[in-house]
């Protein structure tokens, strides 16, 4: 790590030591700065842009120039008649200040624009993507790390001023909308001319000069020419070299943009750990729905009632077998109507092998009052499916009418084995448990929307969606020789955690659970915009949800000899409804005064609530009022303040409201309480971000505040090891405090550095009920994450590049803290014309604060390719990933009433030799 070290600061004091500084300002002939206006360099030798700038909001501008070259400096401004001076730069550094004339747009300014390597169009930052290519990028992922102010996670999403890019369109055209890793994974870097980020974006013009959308982001990739009306994408297909077992990966793309349609194929098949899409991914894609009630001041989540399948971590197993298909297309029947859609489908088999180690804490001291140590191996098997139709009618500026239909699939299964020693003040015992889990959940959401433009006055806008949806879990814990108890089975043990009808005379415990949801949500909303004048305008908002779910469950024992005892008393069986609906009005007040845009808000509530269960109906109805502000403080073009403040009536659905048990794991029981009232959350959000395009230099923070009274928490009986819960609304507030921050700059067109720092600070409230005599304990306690990362890495075109960088993470809960640093680094090389050699290298050192836990392990992976010329359309690559053949990794995690650390074993050393066709 050193050497890399070493080699960064070398190379960076030759590329400063060759250069001097060209600096002055921009003026036009008033003698008034110009801000933002186009500098670039073009040496005369090679025609090469060598540096290129924006001025501040002085007008001033700096350029590094090569010494003893002559250049072309052009200067471009909207508005302006562009202007172009001759330099020879010799080894002083030279000031010149420029006054350019008033004339109209010039096709030479377009052309200046086009060249530049970043330039800003009102609230769109222009990438051009071959100013920063060089020779070694595969794809999307690669040209976005190396553009300035923008970053690419793990999973595939792009953040850019610290917030996460939402949509990722092709040639405006949504590119699996609702996710940007299938863009960012599969779009080929030669295909990619400019990459577009549009700030303050809505998909729908007609509210973008009334509605606040300073958190939306999205971003538009413009294809090169030679890429548009033709057919381009690659197929690929690999073999593993020396391996005892066959491994394998065949993964095509194709892609057609033209106006009136496009089409892209994708697909991936192997058993080598690439995932194209994971569990977590699908439960995550939004298809593009955004909730339409963000300003309503109520949320009513519908939870998932899914079983806890093991989710991957940093998306690696012991073993993953991947085959992945899918499809997106646009197409448009006339001018004014446009017709997209996509088709997921996915399937995988997963082995996981995990070591976990789960601390539950005596109340409000820190200490261990048990401990239960895991052995866990699993075998899943996913088929998910995805599946959405967008139409958009759109026949003037004035009018647009949108539907949009999205289904959801997915049939999981997972059969686990594990190893239980459980420690408490008994002793210590040991079992063997086999469980089995499955679910087919279905969900099907559709938006209906129109917006219309009645006058230069009047805006009015109806939005309407729907989802339906279910879920039905189905589990099963087994264990083959002696019983084990868990809350709720156990004899003699208080009323709360009793269960009639268990039969404790059988030599094995084998529990089952059917559940079954069916979820009916209907939102709609109608706003109404009077335009006061060009800075003001009021928002009047009628709206309503309306939400229908039924829960049934029924737990039972199957007995030695196969019969089934079915545990049909009331505590174990539930058949609820539950109605809740929410009528409200909303009134809003946007005004720009000078750098300040203003909002104010407020919306008048009426609830009410019926569930229906063991015979009997509680019923809940109530007002509430709930305010709202928004403020904007525009410092400069590019340098804002932000300040979001909100009360938020927060409602749970059905789960929590049924009073039957359910059981949630072979140690754990919960039931709800049916008279439950919702929360109340205060969120205070603030945001500053700054863009200097004088020096590339962006600077973004984020602070936010939640406070929640009445929340719905968690009243736990536990016994050893096992537990049972029921919810409560607390009377005392928990509170979180969360906070992000970033600094990048990029300078001279080749070194990029940042720094990024994370923190969250978390109290929790829960009630815990001693087992024997029923007496409780609030329990109070608190959490604090931190996460530091600073990085620093050079773009040359015919040099090696290295970036090298390094993360420290501190996870500080009640009875334990686990630190985890890791330095990293990655090196790319374009050489002798044909050759591109990757190499990405992590180190991690995690452990806990008194040693007891401390584990090193690494990862390494290279690949070289090579392609004849860059047209060639053949290439071969050698890849190997897990190259030092590490096992295992780490990560810990903190409950409410626990802490848990894990060891979960990792794909090992796999070497692919593969080849791709270039269409």
């Amino acid at each position: 790590m050193n050497k890399a070290i070493f080699f960064f600061l070398f190379i960076s004091s030759i590329a400063f030591s060759q250069t001097i500084r060209y600096e002055g300002s921009v003026v036009d002939d008033t003698k008034a700065p110009l801000e933002m206006a186009n500098v670039m360099a073009v040496n005369q030798a090679n025609k090469a842009v060598d540096a290129y700038a924006i001025t501040n909001d002085k007008g001033k501008f700096v350029l590094n120039l090569k010494v003893n070259s002559t250049y072309i400096i052009k200067f471009s401004y909207l508005g302006m008649k562009n202007k172009e001076v001759m330099v020879t730069t010799k080894s002083e550094n030279i000031t010149e200040n420029i006054v350019m004339e008033s004339g109209g747009i010039q096709l030479d300014d377009v052309e200046i624009v086009r060249e530049m390597p970043v330039s800003i169009k009102g609230d769109t930052i222009v990438y051009n993507a071959d100013s920063f290519k060089n020779g070694t990028e595969r794809k999307l992922e690669d040209v976005l790390k190396k553009l300035p102010g923008v970053e690419v996670n793990a999973d595939g999403e792009v953040e850019v001023e610290g917030k996460k890019v939402t949509k990722l369109m092709v040639e405006g055209k949504d590119f699996f909308d609702g996710d940007t890793k299938l863009g960012v994974k599969n779009i080929p870097a030669d295909a990619i001319d400019k990459v577009q980020v549009l700030r303050n974006y809505n998909e729908n013009s007609i509210l973008k000069g009334v509605e606040n959308n300073q958190d939306n982001l999205a971003m538009n990739i413009k294809l090169k020419a030679g890429k548009k009306n033709f057919w381009f994408g690659d197929a690929t297909a690999g073999i593993g070299v020396g391996h005892t077992d066959e491994r394998y990966i065949i993964n095509p793309k194709l892609f057609y943009y033209s106006p009136k349609y496009s089409i892209n194929l994708i697909s991936n098949f192997n058993n080598i750990g690439e995932l194209p899409l994971t569990i977590n991914d699908y439960f995550k894609f939004t298809g593009g729905f955004r909730s339409m009630m963000a300003k309503g001041g109520s949320t009513f989540n519908v939870a998932s009632n899914d079983l806890g399948i093991a989710l991957l971590r940093n998306n690696r197993a012991k073993e993953i077998e991947t085959q992945f298909g899918a499809t997106n297309f646009s197409y448009n029947p006339t001018k004014s109507w446009s017709l997209s859609g996509f088709g997921i489908l996915s399937t995988s088999i997963t082995d996981l092998e995990t070591v976990s180690s789960v601390n539950f804490l005596r109340p409000n001291s820190g200490e261990v009052s048990s401990t239960e140590n895991r052995q866990d191996i699993a075998h899943q098997k996913s088929n998910l499916g995805l599946f959405k139709l967008s139409s958009t009618y759109k026949p003037n500026s004035n009018f647009q009418f949108d539907y949009d239909i999205l289904t959801k699939y997915s049939k999981q299964d997972e059969n686990n084995s594990l190893l239980r020693q459980s420690i408490d003040n008994s002793g210590t015992t040991t079992e063997n448990i086999t469980t089995f889990k499955d679910q087919n959940p279905i969900s099907v959401n559709q938006n209906l929307s129109f917006y219309n433009t009645i006058n230069d006055k009047n805006i009015l806008a109806f939005e309407m969606q729907h989802l339906y949806q279910e879920e039905d879990p189905f589990y099963n814990a087994n264990l083959e020789t002696d019983p084990f108890v868990i809350p709720g089975i156990l004899p003699g043990a208080p009323a709360i955690l009793n269960v009639l009808g268990y039969d404790f005379e059988e030599q094995r415990t084998n529990l089952n659970q059917n559940r079954f949801v069916q979820t009916n949500k209907l939102d709609a909303k109608l706003d109404y915009y009077y335009v006061l004048g060009p800075k003001s305008n009021i928002n009047v908002t009628l709206g309503n949800t309306y939400s229908y779910q039924n829960f049934d469950s029924s737990i039972f024992q199957i007995l030695d000899n196969g019969n089934v005892n079915n545990l049909t008393q009331s505590q174990n069986t539930n058949d609820v409804n539950y109605i809740f609906n929410d009528a409200f009005l909303g009134l809003h007040y946007k005004i720009l005064s000078g750098k300040f845009t203003l909002t104010p808000g407020v919306s008048f509530h009426n609830y009410s609530m019926n569930n229906e269960q063991l015979g009997t109906n509680f019923k809940q109805n109530f007002n509430r009022v709930l305010p709202d502000f928004f403020a904007l403080y525009q410092i400069k073009k590019s340098e804002t303040l932000t300040y979001n403040f909100a009360l938020t009536n927060n409602f749970t659905d059905i789960s929590k409201l049924a009073e039957g048990y359910v059981l949630n794991g072979y140690s754990s029981l919960s039931r709800g309480y049916r008279e439950l009232e919702n929360s109340i959350a205060q969120t205070h959000t603030l945001r500053y971000f700054k863009y200097n395009m004088f020096n590339f230099e962006n600077i973004f923070a984020n602070l936010n505040y939640l406070r929640t009274v009445d929340a719905v928490k968690s009243r736990a009986t536990i016994l050893g090891v096992n537990q049972s819960s029921v919810p409560f609304n607390s009377p005392f507030a928990d509170e979180s405090i969360s906070g992000m921050g970033g600094y990048g700059r990029s300078f001279l067109k080749r070194y990029k550095v940042s720094a990024n720092v994370r923190l969250n600070w978390s109290k929790f409230n829960n009630i815990q009920v001693n087992p024997i005599n029923d007496s409780e304990t609030l329990i109070t306690n608190e959490s604090f994450t931190q996460s530091y990362t600073l990085k620093a890495s050079t773009n040359y075109k015919s040099w090696p590049n290295l970036e090298i960088g390094y993360e420290y993470s501190i996870n500080d809960y009640p009875n334990s803290k686990f630190i985890n640093e890791k330095p990293f680094a990655r090196l790319d090389y374009y050489f002798l014309k044909s050759f591109s050699f990757v190499s990405e290298y992590e180190y991690n050192h995690y452990y806990n604060s008194d040693k007891s836990s401390d584990n090193e392990y690494d990862f390494l992976s290279a690949s070289l390719i090579y392609q004849k010329t860059k047209d060639s359309k053949w290439e071969y690559k050698i890849s190997a990933t897990n190259l030092l053949n590490t096992t295992s990794l780490n990560d810990d995690s903190f409950g409410q009433f626990s802490t848990r650390t894990s060891q979960y074993n990792v794909q090992p050393r796999y070497i692919i030799f593969s080849f791709k066709y270039n269409l």
